[in-house]
């Protein structure tokens, strides 16, 4: 960069803190604008499996793989697949030296590139609620206080409904007719040996038809799980969300005639059910540049959550990061930069879109089970 930009990230995710890692370890400044009050203000969510080819990709750029290494789970990439009769149908083991997509909770995630940032470099509780183009090429981000401030550009990182995009785009994500439905337990190998049987060291699914039973071992004897199933985003009508056990009912009904081993997950769970409807933008999602912004991760490409948005998120923020450090001016830079991310997300939307369709079939014939089109098939072991 000929002369020094001056870069605003909207969003304090792991994409936009990537790009922020990579802008400081070349000596450009940036401050990233994150809504939340602090980085504690609320759960990060589950865990993630950081792939080689795309977000280890990213951490080594940031000069991160080490303490990733050293936080991730590679024995997370066990994956266990039931039937409704909780009869095993797949089990996968990674190797002793398989690193291909080890897990790492969000949490540990997000506090490793948090801290590998120059102090003062997150705003807390500076949420952007829109962005101008001005005339003259620069950028105007509007505060959530009515304060303004100019950039030369601005990162929209800031996940399925930012505020950055409607500056580039129309497009609003739609419902993609699958709900997930969050639950969690805690010391689960002591309170909950059941559900530790079942979900092992890493990742267990129970598939029928539409609807599948997920759960994911995190850090420190916590597990998540999604009870997900096609159907309408209102189906918790009549349905007060924050009653618990009324939720549970509900649920139970949709499941009746699972095995008992597996409901157990939906009679068990500690705390509330958090409803999550999956959205997503539109396949592919482009648009007319505009001089001095742009998107990366959900913002720019929100697709079904199949194993790959967080990991490109990464790979997004370091390569733009990249891209600013390597041409002389902004508009040269988000050229290369949207010219790769682009074509290469609505790729893997469409292949994310193809794998929901398949893994959530609108029948529920027991058939409908993980198609081999998408995981060879490999016997039970």
């Amino acid at each position: 960069m000929s002369t020094t930009p001056r870069i605003a990230i909207i969003g304090a995710g792991p994409g936009g803190l990537v790009c922020a890692r990579v802008l400081q370890q070349h000596g450009l400044p940036v401050t990233v604008f994150e809504r939340e009050s602090d980085p504690r203000s609320r759960s990060q969510g589950g865990t993630l499996d950081i792939h080689e080819d795309t977000g280890q990709v990213a951490l080594r750029a940031a000069g991160l793989f080490d303490r990733f290494r050293a936080l991730s789970r590679p024995e997370g990439q066990q994956w266990r697949l039931y039937d409704r009769h909780a009869a095993l149908i797949r089990h996968d083991r990674a190797g002793e030296d398989d690193l291909s997509k080890p897990e790492i909770d969000r949490g540990q995630l997000r506090a490793l590139l948090l801290d590998s940032l120059a102090p003062g470099t997150v705003r807390w509780g500076h949420g952007a609620e829109a962005v101008t183009p001005l005339p003259d090429g620069t950028v105007r981000l509007h505060h959530h206080d009515r304060t303004v401030e100019d950039f030369d550009l601005v990162i929209g990182a800031d996940g399925a409904w930012s505020r950055v995009r409607p500056a580039l785009s129309d497009a609003q994500p739609s419902y993609a007719g699958v709900t997930m439905v969050e639950i969690h337990f805690d010391d689960v190998d002591r309170r909950h040996p059941g559900i530790a049987r079942l979900v092992g060291s890493g990742t267990m699914s129970a598939k029928a038809g539409r609807r599948s039973l997920v759960l994911q071992r995190n850090s420190n004897g916590h597990v998540r799980g999604y009870v997900t199933f096609r159907g309408p985003q209102d189906w918790h009508a009549g349905l007060d969300l924050a009653d618990t056990e009324a939720v549970r009912a509900r649920l139970l009904a949709q499941y009746q005639g699972w095995d008992e081993s597996l409901l157990a997950i939906l009679r068990d769970n500690e705390g509330a059910f958090i409803n999550r409807p999956m959205f997503v933008l539109p396949v592919p999602h482009t648009w007319q540049r505009v001089p001095g912004i742009t998107l990366l991760g959900d913002a720019a490409h929100l697709m079904p959550p199949v194993g790959v948005g967080a990991n490109l998120a990464l790979l997004d923020g370091a390569e733009l990061a990249q891209a600013v450090i390597d041409h002389p001016t902004v508009d040269q830079a988000l050229d290369a930069y949207e010219s790769v991310m682009l074509p290469r997300a609505a790729d893997h939307a469409k292949t994310a879109q193809q794998m929901l369709t398949s893994l959530m079939p609108d029948t529920d014939s027991d058939a409908a089970i993980f198609p081999d089109t998408q995981w060879p098939a490999t016997p039970a072991r």
